[in-house]
């Protein structure tokens, strides 16, 4: 829930000028927890509204393009509280702000504490899927990750090529998520990753904002085994990462 709040309120602050105002309330309502965040910033076009959860979605703004995407934060805050059982949406107005809504379900009654030994058997055995996001955009990889790791998986990041290529010979990553877009990682890098057998057995995802026949083409040409356009469908990727979690022992 603190990284909900913590999303809410960073983008509101992104896209709200100094002399704007914002604010958080959280009170009960019937069966529901219900958060409500608040701005009087830029605001969301109605076109983008409905796309806002997508994962590195961009959409249009008068402040500086610099500030990312408006779906990076707020594709995580879907997914942890779609975890909670809760649901959050978006209302907005171009130039007159935004409000975000989560409701949560409210808890009846006190769980009753499980026994040490009956939680250690509940967890599981199997190993976890490893995974390398290789992205020059930090916030986009740390969002990804945090949504990765909230899913089971083991995750490590690089942010330019070589640390990319030095990350993957010590940690033999099961999947690599790679923006092919990214400086320093071009398709000699690649194969230096494919001759040190360190991506022998992974799985090779690119995340680009090219989505024509031709791009996919040079992309699976180079060793990819998919191809996600941006906005990805984080749905897709958990399609994915179930294949590779099916071969991991």
């Amino acid at each position: 829930m603190e990284q909900v709040v913590v999303n809410l309120l960073t983008k509101a602050a992104k896209y709200t000028v100094e002399g704007g105002h914002i604010s958080l309330t959280a009170q009960r309502e019937g069966d529901e927890m219900v958060l409500r965040v608040r701005d009087t910033g830029v605001g969301i076009a109605s076109e983008f509204l409905p796309r806002v959860f997508d994962l590195f979605t961009q959409a249009e703004r008068s402040l500086d393009r610099s500030e990312g995407g408006l779906g990076i934060g707020l594709c995580l805050v879907k997914r942890l509280v779609d975890l909670h059982g809760g649901t959050v949406e978006a209302q907005s107005v171009l130039g007159h702000g935004s409000e975000f809504v989560v409701r949560m379900p409210v808890m009846q009654a006190t769980l009753p504490v499980l026994p040490l030994h009956v939680i250690e058997s509940a967890l599981p055995t199997a190993k976890r899927c490893r995974v390398l996001i290789v992205d020059d955009n930090v916030d986009a990889a740390q969002s990804l990750a945090l949504l990765l790791t909230a899913s089971g998986r083991e995750v490590r990041m690089a942010h330019d090529g070589p640390t990319a290529v030095d990350a993957a010979v010590d940690y033999r990553p099961d999947l690599a998520i790679m923006d092919i877009g990214l400086p320093g990682l071009d398709g000699y890098e690649l194969e230096r990753m494919h001759q040190q057998s360190v991506l022998q057995h992974a799985l090779l995802v690119a995340i680009t904002g090219y989505g024509q026949e031709k791009d996919r083409v040079r992309s699976l040409a180079a060793g990819f085994d998919h191809h996600l356009v941006k906005p990805v469908n984080f749905d897709r990727v958990q399609e994915i990462l179930a294949l590779v979690s099916a071969t991991v022992s």
